[in-house]
């Protein structure tokens, strides 16, 4: 993903692989945040529901679920269902990136690049 500077539009950020923008501000809001930030890093290696979010963290749920909207929103995490045998799913959240990357160009601007190292589970059907 990429953010740029642009004349007309002001701040954005664009993905290069998932046809999504997203707004730079945005990203950068979530990534100040420090709730936003251990809601990430507890997503490194693992999709977690909001629950198991609220725990790890130690962040109260109802906090939780705006950081949670807050990350969706700025396209750093997604939403996915977590089907159980029982019949009780629940939403699971997945870091979409690896690695931030931030600069400042003359000509280009600013730019934001979330870079992954790992395929989606969908590039992978």
């Amino acid at each position: 993903m990429a953010a740029e500077v642009h004349p007309k539009d002001g701040l954005r950020a664009t993905t290069e692989d998932r046809s999504s923008v997203a707004d730079c501000g945005a990203i950068l809001a979530a990534l100040e945040d420090p709730d936003c930030r251990a809601l990430l890093e507890a997503t490194t290696d693992e999709a977690l529901t909001a629950g198991e979010l609220t725990e790890r963290c130690d962040v109260p749920r109802s906090t939780t679920y705006r950081k949670l909207e807050q990350l969706t929103e700025a396209g750093l995490v997604e939403e996915r269902v977590r089907l159980s045998t029982d019949g009780k799913h629940a939403s699971e959240y997945r870091r979409t990136f690896d690695d931030v990357t931030i600069s400042l160009g003359e000509s280009e601007g600013l730019t934001i690049g979330l870079s992954s190292s790992v395929a989606t589970p969908e590039a992978a059907d």
